[in-house]
């Protein structure tokens, strides 16, 4: 992975992982900063920047640790090693909360946020399920930081309950040989190939994330996947048919038979509209105002109708192709 520069909070470079990251990028320029949620140069720059905006790596300590009550694959959405990604999807959700900010940023105080996390783990009575990769794409950051090997192999030894994360990539390499002892749930996003070479730019292609899911499985992580977003482009139906007949025939017998399906149907904004209109004009327009509404704070999500629909239409689908594979929810 290639950067321009490097961004610091010069606290961070107090922390093992800190050092580390120096040590590895030392041939770039190291800019310090006060605050990596503020960067006055970076917020000034136009929406056409966006796209070399994610050559920039920014460095600092998380300092919110608030857990977010979440009630689909796992209890809590935590806040962790990493916001932000060097992928450019069209319709990040990241965007609407950075804006064009919605660069890597790496947090490098990992060993307070995992103690903070195996400790939360032994205060329910109950065990709980964790989420750590809702704000970013844990299995790329991972490329750089080893993040996840650190945080599988502790928690493993010392925590309760679960994890889980989800990723667009396919680096799973690293992490087939870790003594997981079953904590660990594993979920791949896929979308047809179509979208992912039109929408989901930078990501791993389809048959990629396919091969890295099944030998996630063959290693023993419990492991599901994500069809997310959903986007209800003009040939909806023949491309997420034609990806569930891709899963029927790419996945392993053993992932088919203990896997689950998480749905999630696409949002978008006005931040999206503007920021993609000048920095990629050649990419599709992801608003259709014919079946999108509004959903406040300038954003938009798809009318119920055409909710109703898309959902009637896949459980259709994936109960003709793929068997009674367990849905989880349908967003």
């Amino acid at each position: 992975m290639k950067f321009d520069s490097v961004y610091y909070e010069q606290d961070s470079l107090k922390y093992p992982l800190g050092i580390h990251l120096w040590e590895m990028f030392q041939d770039l320029p190291w800019i310090p900063i006060e605050n990596h949620n503020s960067i006055k140069e970076m917020q000034e720059k136009p929406n056409s920047e966006f796209g070399r905006m994610k050559r920039f790596l920014i460095v600092g300590t998380r300092k919110t640790h608030k857990y977010v009550e979440n009630h689909k694959v796992s209890d809590y959405l935590v806040p962790y090693t990493s916001s932000g990604c060097t992928a450019m999807c069209l319709y990040c959700y990241l965007v609407c909360n950075y804006n064009k900010c919605a660069y890597l940023r790496l947090f490098v105080n990992r060993e307070d946020m995992l103690d903070r996390l195996i400790k939360r783990s032994f205060k329910s009575e109950r065990p709980l399920c964790f989420e750590i990769g809702s704000n970013s794409d844990l299995i790329l950051e991972n490329t750089i930081t080893g993040n996840l090997l650190y945080t599988i192999s502790r928690f493993a030894e010392e925590g309760r309950g679960k994890l889980t994360f989800p990723s667009k990539f396919h680096m799973v390499d690293p992490l087939l040989t870790l003594d997981h002892r079953g904590k660990v749930i594993f979920r791949m996003s896929v979308n047809p190939q179509e979208v992912i070479s039109r929408i989901e730019l930078g990501t791993s292609p389809l048959k990629k994330r396919i091969e890295a899911v099944n030998r996630m499985c063959e290693a023993g992580y419990p492991c599901g996947l994500l069809i997310a977003p959903v986007i209800l482009v003009e040939n909806w139906r023949e491309l997420y048919t034609g990806l569930l007949e891709e899963l029927r025939q790419g996945l392993t017998e053993k992932m088919k038979g203990q896997m689950f399906l998480e749905i999630i149907l696409m949002t978008y904004s006005y931040v999206h509209r503007a920021i993609n209109g000048e920095a990629f004009p050649n990419a599709p327009d992801l608003y259709d105002p014919e079946r999108m509404t509004g959903r406040g704070r300038g954003r938009y999500c798809y009318r119920q109708e055409s909710r109703e629909e898309c959902e009637a239409f896949l459980r259709g689908e994936i109960g003709r192709i793929l068997g009674d594979v367990p849905i989880l929810y349908i967003s």
